[in-house]
């Protein structure tokens, strides 16, 4: 599972998050681990990792792959979700923190190999949840919201032109059960050019499900104002976004807490993987790094 993983802008979230040795981080995404362990690297001998993830098997896998290394006794894995950070930390105790970093994007295995419907290629059940105790799936979001839900949601978390045909096409084609059922409703609802672009005509409604599903901006919105509350005084966060919206609301936040005297932006613009690394791993090409010191 783990070998599927690339870290994205690896070499730009050690620059700029600094570790340092006997140093504490979180991770609040921690997935497949490759940017934690490329801090615990550089935090030796006693640096810790707080690694967060939403989806318990995620973690599973990654404890297996430290058992018995030198990083077992200094990574500590969470199951839970970043927007109760301050929540973890404290029932952790896990204090000094010189730096939080969130990747934001959806890992390897969820796509290839979940069977939890992420991607558009695969024929999968329609669920999408990283944490499968979570009541709400994408299957009950297309079969049973209102035409005027469906249609909000695609066009405001997945800002799709053809919002309000596709919602009227999910609402006639169900019930929809599957990945490929819903691929082939949204196809119906668009036009022909649309299928020709280098996105898939099925991304942005898939985008839009999955941050539904998962309650993906409210989510950030609380755990970035937790971070930022958790760190030390000269301690760093890092957030990596992959679409417009989560970066947006990120750029937002920052410029706000450096108005108000907070903290110090990093990244004047947000930071873009080198072609060399696009073609490497074709999945980092939309992300953006920013970052920032608490003063």
């Amino acid at each position: 599972m783990l070998d599927l993983h690339i870290p994205v802008l690896k070499d730009e979230v050690i620059r700029l998050l600094d570790p340092k040795p006997n140093e504490n981080f979180i991770d609040c995404t921690i997935g497949e681990g490759g940017h934690s362990l490329a801090i615990l690297e550089r935090t030796r001998p006693n640096g810790k990792v707080l690694g967060i993830d939403a989806d318990p098997n995620c973690l599973e896998a990654l404890k297996a792959r430290i058992k018995g290394t030198e990083y077992e006794g200094r990574l500590i894995l969470v199951h839970g979700n970043f927007a109760n950070l301050r929540e973890i930390v404290e029932k952790h105790n896990f204090k000094p923190i010189s730096g939080v970093l969130f990747d934001l994007g959806l890992s390897s295995w969820h796509l290839e190999a979940s069977g939890r419907g992420f991607s558009f290629l695969r024929n999968e059940p329609l669920d999408m949840r990283y944490d499968t105790s979570n009541p709400l799936t994408a299957e009950i979001i297309v079969n049973n919201w209102s035409l005027k839900d469906i249609e909000h949601i695609l066009r405001v978390y997945g800002e799709e032109r053809f919002a309000r045909r596709i919602a009227k096409e999910i609402v006639k084609s169900r019930p929809i059960k599957t990945t490929i059922e819903l691929v082939m409703a949204i196809e119906r609802a668009t036009p022909k050019w649309y299928h020709r672009r280098r996105i898939h005509p099925a991304t942005k409604t898939f985008q839009a499900l999955r941050i539904a599903v998962n309650h993906e901006l409210e989510n950030l919105e609380r755990g970035l104002a937790q971070a930022i509350e958790v760190l030390e005084s000269g301690g760093r966060i890092a957030v990596i976004a992959f679409h417009s919206l989560e970066d947006r609301t990120v750029k937002h936040f920052l410029r706000d807490k450096f108005k108000q005297g907070v903290i110090k932006i990093l990244t004047k613009k947000p930071i873009r993987p080198s072609e060399k690394e696009i073609a490497e791993n074709p999945r980092s090409r939309s992300a953006r790094l920013r970052a920032a010191v608490k003063l």
